[in-house]
């Protein structure tokens, strides 16, 4: 999937089916000139369905497909035939899924289970054939209900990516490079800011054949809650994940204070992520040498309470560690 197929984001138009009308029928037959009332039922309109789908992490599938109309019930037929239910359609959106009426931009619900699904548009009722009005005294009724008048609204469905791990850092710290070495994920790299413009996911292969997954968002520079740069946008993807991995790249001139604004940012974006378990890791570690390492490690170890470690992408450096870390915490959670 190349980043131009990532949609995170699509407003649709969805309609359920009309019931159909129940039938007025009276029986009328050669030896049966007055059989009485037989008009059959309607048949239910059918239902607009959201499912979720775990082989599905964006909505691109939906760019083009902003409509979604159910069937409509079939009427009633005499000999009290009921008229066909109308057929369901389904939305297929990936786990992370939420649902909000484009009209007051309320959530309806949240999809995060395979297979879960959940009504967005219900069907109408079919009306009920005239044998159902028959009375004592009211014994030829010809009259019947019509069906119940379909649903339509118009939605939002908004993806928050499903990972364990995610990527937070400023633009041209090493997360797509480190994402592209630790996973089998190819992100584009380059040495420029803002190569990453959409989120990127990699699953980590761990030890005896397990794994965790890893989400890279577009970096966050200072000012991206109030709408600078790209992070705004990508900012609600790291909502759900469980970790949060910091990456300060090793030529920062202060890793505490560029540490410090990515704190800032989410706190303002959010101030539930900072209750996430977090791990600090500085990358590009390659740059320097064991005695400046060593003076760093002293110094940051006073100011920052969570694990750090420091790691080199390129050189292969710190990746099992890190990894060993990143397990640990998860297995905690």
């Amino acid at each position: 999937m190349t980043e131009g197929n990532f949609v995170d984001y699509v407003k649709m138009y969805v309609s359920s089916g009309k019931g159909g009308k129940g039938s007025a029928h009276l029986r009328r037959e050669k030896y049966i000139p007055k059989g009485g009332p037989d008009g059959g039922d309607g048949g239910r309109g059918g239902h607009v369905i959201i499912r979720g789908n775990k082989n599905l992490w964006t909505l691109y599938h939906l760019k083009f497909a902003k409509h979604a109309r159910a069937e409509h019930g079939g009427d009633g037929a005499s000999n009290r035939s009921t008229g066909a239910d109308g057929k369901d359609t389904f939305v297929e959106v990936p786990l992370g899924s939420i649902i909000r009426d484009a009209e007051t931009n309320d959530i309806l619900f949240e999809i995060t289970e395979d297979g879960q699904t959940k009504i967005i548009a219900e069907g109408g009722k079919g009306g009920l054939g005239n044998w159902h009005f028959r009375t004592a005294t009211h014994q030829t009724p010809r009259f019947s209900q019509p069906g119940i008048p379909l649903q339509e609204r118009d939605i939002i469905i908004e993806l928050k990516i499903l990972a364990d791990v995610g990527l937070v850092g400023f633009p041209n710290a090493g997360k797509s490079t480190l994402l592209s070495v630790i996973t089998a994920a190819k992100p584009k790299i380059a040495d420029y800011p803002f190569t990453t413009l959409k989120p990127n996911l990699g699953i980590v292969p761990y030890r005896e054949f397990q794994s965790f997954v890893v989400a890279d968002i577009p970096g966050i520079i200072e000012g991206a809650s109030d709408g600078k740069g790209l992070g705004l946008r990508f900012l609600r993807h790291i909502e759900r994940n469980s970790i949060l991995l910091f990456l300060i790249p090793a030529d920062e001139k202060d890793l505490n204070k560029a540490y410090k604004i990515l704190l800032g940012e989410l706190k303002k974006f959010n101030p539930e992520l900072l209750t996430k378990p977090r791990v600090i890791a500085v990358s590009k570690s390659d740059l320097l040498d064991e005695e400046l390492k060593d003076e760093l490690q002293k110094s940051l170890k006073k100011q920052w309470k969570f694990p750090f470690l420091f790691i080199s992408s390129v050189a292969q450096q710190g990746l099992t560690e890190l990894k060993d870390k990143l397990w640990e915490i998860l297995n905690e959670e």
